[in-house]
């Protein structure tokens, strides 16, 4: 995997942006949805990139060829989750149907006063979790991300709920970044944090592995902060599953990770794919939750 994502420019639009807010706030969620079919054919006409990207995922995780439609049904799930994460950041649950399995790890380690480390992916929302666990569940949570790649969309659904917002441990270039994990999972918050992306390859150390059928580098860092903290690290998944469904998925990776001097690098590989297993499964599970869109394999190249 490369860092190309940075370089793809936010299509998003101000004035389009605030227009779905009013809309979904003023005239409700079945209006609001009739929106997402001029944003999808609108990506597919002028994004050509995104649209190429998401025809080459598809290719790998479908069984037979995509078609035009279903690229259109990946860009339509991409948007129907950022619609939902208005109702999200504004505590409209009602409008959702959120289904948690049976054991809910985090909260389990939350309620014993331990910290854990929460992994998730640009499969699905994070978001679901992050604002359910504010108004429904007693899950004390910060995320560590970052804002670059959708600034007009991050900025805009802050602005609908501070108290969500103040839940981010931003990651861009700012030194005291693990310092703030640290001191969380040390009060016994749950920290989250996304897996599926490099940030930068000259200052972030990756793994090669392998993730439906070709190598990808993925960051160590979830890895080694797991294994520094001496905490928990679960996988988190919160799936989109059309209509207004969402399903919560976690899965406990590690209860500690402990690496070795001798085999330290094997150690971490072998982590590092334990993950990447956990990913593909769930995107062959829901294969148009994945929002990369771009070459993520460097297909193209």
């Amino acid at each position: 995997m490369n860092t190309q994502w940075q370089t793809y420019k936010e299509r998003s639009n101000p004035l389009a942006l605030q227009l779905m807010r009013w809309i979904a706030l003023h005239l409700g969620r079945p209006s609001a949805r009739l929106l997402l079919y001029p944003i999808t054919g609108y990506f597919l006409l002028f994004a050509p990139k995104q649209r190429r990207a998401s025809f080459l995922y598809l290719q790998r995780v479908l069984p037979k060829k995509p078609t035009f439609w279903e690229v259109a049904k990946h860009i339509h799930c991409f948007a129907a989750t950022i619609l939902d994460r208005i109702y999200l950041m504004t505590g409209q649950f009602e409008k959702l149907t959120i289904a948690f399995p049976p054991d809910n790890i985090p909260v389990t380690y939350s309620r014993n006063g331990q910290g854990c480390l929460l992994l998730g992916s640009h499969l699905g929302s994070f978001e679901v979790l992050r604002s359910y666990s504010i108004k429904k569940c007693p899950l004390p949570i910060k995320v560590l991300m970052s804002e670059r790649q959708t600034p007009m969309i991050v900025q805009m659904l802050n602005a609908l709920n501070p108290e969500v917002a103040n839940t981010l441990i931003p990651l861009d270039g700012n030194p005291h970044s693990l310092l703030k994990v640290k001191e969380a999972i040390e009060t016994g918050a749950i920290v989250g944090m996304l897996g599926d992306r490099v940030m930068s390859k000259k200052r972030e150390k990756t793994v090669s592995c392998l993730l439906l059928g070709k190598k990808v580098d993925l960051p160590s860092a979830p890895i080694l902060i797991a294994a520094s903290l001496k905490v928990p690290l679960i996988v988190f998944f919160g799936l989109y599953h059309g209509g207004n469904r969402y399903e919560i998925h976690f899965e406990l990776l590690a209860e500690q990770i402990v690496l070795s001097s001798a085999q330290r690098q094997q150690e971490i590989h072998y982590w590092v794919q334990r993950y990447a297993a956990c990913l593909e499964k769930q995107m062959r599970r829901a294969p148009y939750n994945w929002f990369n869109f771009y070459d993520y394999w460097q297909d193209d190249e």
